[in-house]
């Protein structure tokens, strides 16, 4: 740290890091941008990495995953709840007719594989875990009764009441094929609803269109479930308003009706997985407790997130890792090892289970949405390309030029990534995002 604030570039250098927006794990690249009039051939300006610190040019690194890296993270998490909540007010190209839309937040959640200690409240107050009375021993001689009163934070939340008799095969199957188990649901979902309403499926695009966004949620038993929001369309999605008859009741009855009649099998072990009994299904209204912004919030939290509330890893395990020196809780350990154990069976290869240990099965995008909800990452990112672009040539940062008449010659190298432990802290300090915390899964 001391060295890098006393070399001569530490300006430069500290100017980088701020357009990153403090990026801990900043991409290198070497290399040059030249533009030359297409006419005469004259160069008109060029950009070298030959004159930056340590000669590379420093990118932000735009991961998801704020384990790895806060800042870009938080840029993600920011785009994601622009994109959900125009789908819900309007905005970003979405017209502000939508809000007057059905809309419905949906939670679909994992069956139980095995009782886990929970943290349950009743008016404010935390009831034991699990207090039974005469509570059975299983046949490995454990009561099947915790009455402690978990705290927010304890270490056990999630944990099996008995390692032995817990289903680590079927929490990482499900984990694994919960994406087609979506699937199914949205079409289960569009058949009930059209009839409900006297219709055929075809029939019903012709009047309405239902669109979705949603996001993945690990549960601290390491089980994925969704967070969904469903809204009535128009046929020509946002801009066309859904027709009298289609409302957020037939909804909620289709949805009902869809999640607990779909199912999706894993053939070669012949086990069929479902949603769980717990279906969570409420209307996004503009004021009260499930407003558009709570909903928006809620799911962009859970988008920059992954398996490391569980206790794994935020990176792949590797061919030659040692499982049992990983640095997981054992609950962790033991479905990462369904995860190695399951994936060399025959027939089970297309689950990618070894690939996708380190996510306990989940092989599916973390957030997804039907192509007309609202905008796209990409639009949001190209317009804030845009307005760094525009603000660079008002302050002569970047020279202004004629696109139809300039060519463009760029070559990049690739040149390493990240920082040294005393740059993450100066770049802690110059953008205010501060360094993940210890045991976060970070590494």
């Amino acid at each position: 740290m001391i060295s890098r604030l006393h070399d001569p570039d530490y300006e430069r250098w500290a100017c980088q890091i701020k357009r990153t927006g403090g990026c801990r794990q900043p991409i290198h690249l070497r290399g040059k941008v030249e533009h030359y009039d297409q006419a005469t051939g004259r160069l008109l300006h060029r950009y070298s990495t030959t004159t930056e610190p340590n000669g590379v040019l420093r990118v932000p690194c735009k991961t998801r995953r704020v384990t790895r890296c806060p800042a870009c993270a938080e840029v993600y998490r920011a785009d994601t709840y622009q994109l959900v909540r125009a789908g819900l007010v309007g905005g970003k190209g979405v017209p502000e007719t939508v809000k007057s839309h059905p809309c419905l937040f949906v939670t679909l959640t994992a069956p139980s594989f095995g009782a886990v200690h929970t943290r349950r409240e009743k008016n404010g107050k935390t009831l034991p875990c699990h207090a039974r009375r005469n509570a059975e021993t299983c046949p490995h001689g454990q009561a099947m009764s915790c009455i402690d009163r978990h705290s927010s934070d304890d270490p056990r939340l999630g944990e099996p009441l008995c390692a032995e008799c817990y289903d680590y095969d079927g929490s990482v199957l499900f984990n694994a094929i919960s994406p087609e188990l979506w699937r199914r649901f949205t079409l289960a979902l569009r058949r009930r609803f059209a009839r409900l309403n006297g219709l055929t499926v075809k029939a019903m695009r012709t009047q309405v269109s239902i669109a979705f966004a949603k996001v993945a949620e690990y549960q601290r038993r390491g089980v994925v479930h969704f967070h969904a929001v469903i809204r009535l369309d128009g046929p020509d999605g946002p801009g066309t308003p859904p027709p009298a008859w289609a409302t957020a009741d037939d909804l909620d009855q289709a949805v009902q009706h869809a999640a607990a009649a779909v199912t999706a099998e894993v053939k070669p072990l012949g086990r069929a997985f479902r949603w769980g009994t717990q279906l969570d299904s409420r209307r996004i209204t503009l004021d009260g407790d499930l407003t558009d912004q709570a909903v928006a919030a809620y799911i962009a939290k859970y988008a920059t997130k992954a398996a490391e509330c569980v206790g794994t890893l935020d990176r792949r395990i590797q061919p030659l890792d040692d499982l049992n020196a990983l640095p997981v809780r054992e609950h962790a350990r033991r479905l990462i090892a369904a995860c190695m154990r399951l994936g060399n069976r025959s027939g089970l290869a297309d689950l990618r289970l070894i690939h996708w240990a380190h996510m306990l099965g989940f092989r599916g995008h973390f957030s997804t949405k039907s192509r007309r909800y609202s905008t796209t990452l990409g639009a949001l990112r190209a317009a804030r390309e845009e307005h760094r672009r525009t603000e660079e040539i008002t302050t002569g940062r970047l020279p202004l030029f004629d696109e139809d008449t300039v060519l463009v010659v760029v070559h990049w190298q690739y040149a390493g990534q990240g920082l040294s432990l005393g740059e993450q802290l100066l770049a802690a300090a110059l953008s205010g995002v501060p360094l993940p915390s210890a045991g976060g899964g970070h590494r």
